[in-house]
């Protein structure tokens, strides 16, 4: 009778422990997340964080950007270096392309891995959006946003001049790092 027990609670115990790391794959578990948190550059006022959290193929990500001018369009990449020192942030390097693909929209089926749409700032000068990018991770390896930086332009990305979009200077920069 004890060897019943014992093998029904071993066998309990491994139904529930698969049924936990199942979880993990649903979303249910914890997800990994990264930060990065906006320094004005160029002489602005802009600042805000970037929230971005990895869900299975997908990053997530979430801006939160003030001190824009009112009812403005800004180009918003990420770039291929973690540096934000310069005060135009032309440390930060060029946009994040490890697949060598051309300039183009997240809608594009060809486009830099650190192409995100466009920030849309209020009458207030705040923008706020969420964007899903696919074919990056923040998992180490060559398609990791981490340690890269996140940079808001001073104009809208044109989503077609090669090989920045057009979008001006650099205004607000952040390196993403795990939170």
């Amino acid at each position: 009778m004890k060897r019943v027990r014992v093998l029904f609670g071993l066998a309990v115990a491994g139904t529930l422990a698969g049924i936990l790391a199942g979880c993990g794959g649903m979303g249910m578990g914890s997800s990994d997340t990264a930060v990065a948190v906006l320094a004005s550059k160029s002489g602005t006022a802009t600042q805000g964080s970037i929230t971005f959290t990895q869900r299975g193929d997908t990053v997530l990500v979430k801006a939160d950007v003030t001190g824009l001018p009112p009812n403005t369009e800004h180009g918003f990449h990420v770039h291929e270096k973690g540096d934000c020192s310069a005060p135009d942030a032309m440390s930060a390097g060029g946009h994040f392309n490890p697949t060598a693909k051309p300039h183009g929209s997240m809608s594009m089926p060809d486009h830099h891995a650190g192409d995100i749409n466009n920030l849309k700032a209020d009458a207030t000068g705040r923008a706020q959006a969420s964007f899903e990018l696919t074919g990056v991770t923040l998992a180490p390896g060559p398609t990791s946003l981490v340690g890269r930086a996140v940079v808001v332009h001073k104009d809208p990305d044109d989503y077609k001049t090669q090989p920045t979009g057009n979008s001006g200077g650099r205004i607000a920069c952040g390196v993403i790092a795990k939170s």
